[in-house]
């Protein structure tokens, strides 16, 4: 379990999140939403400790290799794209073998060995994925994970990422700008606005009666 308690982030004078409370448990999936600004990408550059919170505290979260973290821009070195992924295996053995099969399952198996920094922008996040997911994990904090993926790519990183916390039962949080996203991969639904959790819920029955004015003014915004 993950738990935020009295969390505020601050950059000089402008307050970026403020959550006086907010439990995250293993086992469960998480999709944050909210529109650009809200404090997504800060909260779980929080839950990751590349940020820290300027008041409160987080607790629970180990920052070790059981923690797989993905950008919505994922960096991509010139060398190949198999060494971009076996270098996150360090001296494991047999990681070139563990690295193509994490590119098998993203669906670039093909371009082991183009160089990392002539991909697109999809395959950037399909290769920045198969680094997470070369390695064990309990806990997955993914940053718009499908932004930049045609269809495709986002309905196979749906499905690995389903995949993943049915063969895990760890814990999956995500951001998305898309609701039918958040629909289909999260069991909660946390929605930010201006850095504050505005309301939670199970995406079925929250999308379907959101309760407060500002969810309802997001949500009318798309069809789900």
């Amino acid at each position: 379990m993950i738990e935020l308690k009295n969390v505020l982030v601050k950059a000089k004078e402008r307050l970026i999140l403020d959550i006086p409370h907010l439990r995250f448990e293993k086992g469960k999936r998480y999709g944050i939403i909210g529109e650009n600004g809200s404090g997504k990408t800060t909260l779980l550059r929080l839950l990751m400790g590349t940020v820290l919170p300027s008041q409160g505290s987080v607790e629970g979260l180990k920052l070790d290799n059981n923690v797989g973290y993905l950008p919505q821009s994922p960096y991509a070195f010139s060398f190949s794209v198999l060494r971009n992924v076996s270098m996150t295996l360090g001296q494991t053995q047999n990681r070139d073998e563990l690295a193509m099969e994490a590119l098998n399952k993203v669906g670039l198996r093909s371009l082991t060995e183009a160089r990392g920094n002539t991909l697109s922008g999809g395959e950037r996040q399909r290769l920045g994925l198969a680094r997470v997911l070369a390695v064990p994990r309990e806990v997955l904090l993914l940053d718009e994970p499908t932004s930049a993926t045609d269809i495709r790519g986002m309905d196979l990183i749906e499905a690995l990422l389903l995949a993943w916390f049915q063969k895990t039962k760890g814990l999956l949080i995500f951001t998305t700008h898309a609701p039918a996203q958040a629909l289909r991969l999260a069991d909660e639904v946390i929605f930010l606005e201006a850095g504050k959790v505005v309301e939670t819920g199970a995406p079925q029955h929250l999308f379907a009666n959101p309760r407060q004015p500002k969810t309802q003014a997001f949500l009318s915004h798309w069809s789900i």
